[in-house]
C-alpha cells in the first residue's frame, strides 16, 4: 500500500500541483490509516473495504480525534482511492460512501479597532514581533505563508509581498504602520537574532532559525493576555479581523478574497 501512496502523493506534485502542506498533510494521514490496516491484516489496497475503512474511523472516534481532524483525514482517503480508481488500480472505490463527520462551525472571533490597536501596540520592545503582528494585520496572510516569507518576497520601496500559493503567487500591499514596523526589525533586531548567521527567511526565532507555527501562536497568546482581550485569539484571529475591517470600510469582497488567497 505505500508505494500506491507514494505513486499518489507524486501525482499530486507533478500532476495537480497541490500546494506543499496539503502534499505533506495527506501523505501523514493515509500513512496513518496504511498502518491501521496493516495491523488488521490488510496490507494491500484492492483489499480495502467500506467496512475496514468505517472501522478505521470508528477508531479514530474512540482516539478522541476532532470531527474536522477526522473529515480532514477522510478527505485525504477520498482522494487517494479515487485516484486508485482513475488510475485503474482497483476496480471499485471503498470510500466513496462513506459519511463524513458534522463539524461543528465556530463563529469567527473578531477584534475590535480598538483591541487591534491594543495587540499591536504592545511588542514595541519586541520588534520582530511586533513586525510579524503588524504584517499579519496589514495583509491578512495565513501564518503558514508569514513564516515562510523570504527576503526576496519583500518589496519595501513599494510596500507589498508575495505570497507563493501552489502554482499561482499573490502579491499582497501592505500599509505605512507594517512597512514602519518592518524596516526597524530589519535594521535593528534581525542581525542580532541571527548572530552573524546566514538566512534567506525573513522571520527567524533566537537561534537564528525560521519562526514555527507553534512559537508565533504562543507569540499572538501572549500578547493577547497581557492586552487584556478576553476573546481567545489565535494567528486566524487576525486574518478574518483584517478581512472584516476591510469589508466594513467599504472595500470590494470579491478583492478582499482574493488578498486572502479565497479568489
Amino acid at each position: 500500500m505505500i508505494s500506491e501512496i507514494n505513486s499518489f502523493t507524486a501525482y499530486l506534485q507533478e500532476v495537480k500541483h497541490t500546494a506543499k502542506n496539503t502534499e505533506v498533510s495527506y501523505h501523514r494521514d493515509l500513512l496513518q490509516m496504511a498502518g491501521f490496516m496493516e495491523e488488521i491484516g490488510i496490507t494491500q489496497v484492492e483489499k480495502v473495504t467500506k467496512t475496514s475503512l468505517n472501522s478505521y474511523i470508528l477508531y479514530l472516534e474512540k482516539e478522541g480525534k476532532a470531527a474536522a481532524t477526522i473529515s480532514r483525514e477522510l478527505a485525504s482517503i477520498k482522494a487517494f482511492f479515487s485516484y486508485l480508481v482513475k488510475e485503474r488500480k482497483i476496480n471499485r472505490d471503498p470510500a466513496e460512501f462513506l459519511r463524513v463527520p458534522k463539524i461543528e462551525r465556530k463563529i469567527p472571533v473578531i477584534l475590535t479597532i480598538e483591541e487591534i490597536h491594543a495587540l499591536l501596540a504592545q511588542p514595541a520592545k519586541e520588534l520582530r514581533d511586533k513586525a510579524m503582528l503588524e504584517l499579519l494585520y496589514a495583509t491578512g496572510i495565513r501564518v503558514s505563508e508569514l513564516i515562510s516569507l523570504k527576503l526576496e518576497d519583500v518589496n519595501m520601496q513599494i510596500g507589498y509581498i508575495t505570497c507563493h500559493d501552489g502554482s499561482k503567487d499573490r502579491m499582497i500591499p501592505f500599509g505605512k504602520g507594517a512597512k514602519q514596523a518592518l524596516r526597524t526589525y530589519l535594521d535593528k533586531a534581525r542581525s542580532s537574532l541571527l548572530k552573524g548567521r546566514a538566512c534567506e527567511w525573513l522571520f527567524t526565532n533566537c537561534s537564528g532559525q525560521p519562526m514555527s507555527r507553534q512559537g508565533f501562536w504562543k507569540l499572538i497568546k501572549y500578547y493577547g493576555e497581557k492586552t487584556g482581550i478576553k476573546e481567545d485569539i489565535t494567528p486566524h484571529t487576525l486574518r478574518h479581523s483584517f478581512a472584516a475591517h476591510l469589508i466594513g470600510d467599504g472595500a470590494d469582497i470579491h478583492a478582499v478574497q482574493a488578498m486572502v488567497g479565497h479568489g
